[in-house]
């Protein structure tokens, strides 16, 4: 009677497993309709610098938010970029504008400093494709009723690289990805 009642109690646990991770696929992919569960949303990206080393040459175009049922998303469109494009993203206790070191405050719990390998400028012309003024929230971005995200300042269009702060609620996991010639920043809601 013991084997059975342990063999009973493994199946409803194998069960709750298979259940459990049901959802998962659906979340991962951000399906419409599917609500995330906790262990639907991860949590493994870490909070530590990331950073690809490839240059870049083509300007930056644009910068567009969006939310997610897990995450909060900041992507950065380098129209025409082709390979892989760098980046230096990380945790910063204060924000400074490159190449002058002024300081910019950026409001929230915590500052997300993204660097990308992409001037807001025509390198040919010099005349500027991103219109992001040094200590002002992103143009056309509006982060309002954002779970993560809680402000944006642009810092600096310097050697070849754009600069943005981004003030987020804590100290939380963040990926970074490139999709084409977006480069894309997640920070998600929870640890």
């Amino acid at each position: 009677m013991r084997r059975l009642t342990t063999a009973a109690a493994a199946l409803v646990l194998a069960g709750a497993g298979l259940a459990g991770t049901a959802g998962t696929a659906g979340a991962a992919t951000g399906q419409a309709g599917k609500a995330p569960t906790a262990t639907a949303c991860s949590t493994v990206w870490g909070s530590g610098d990331k950073t690809a080393r490839d240059s870049g040459s083509k300007p930056l175009k644009n910068i567009t938010t969006g939310r997610h049922a897990c995450y909060d998303r900041m992507v950065f469109d380098i129209g025409g970029a082709t390979g892989k494009l760098g980046y230096h993203v990380g945790y910063v206790s204060a924000f400074h504008q490159d190449g002058s070191g002024d300081l910019i405050p950026v409001g929230g719990g915590a500052i997300l400093q993204v660097y990308v390998n992409a001037p807001s400028y025509s390198p040919a012309t010099g005349k500027p494709t991103y219109p992001g003024k040094a200590g002002q929230p992103l143009p056309g971005v509006n982060i309002a009723g954002y779970k993560t995200f809680k402000d944006t300042r642009f810092g600096a269009s310097f050697e070849g690289q754009t600069q943005v702060g981004l003030g987020v609620r804590a100290k939380l996991p963040f990926r970074v990805l490139q999709s084409g010639d977006r480069l894309i920043v997640d920070v998600a809601h929870t640890w």
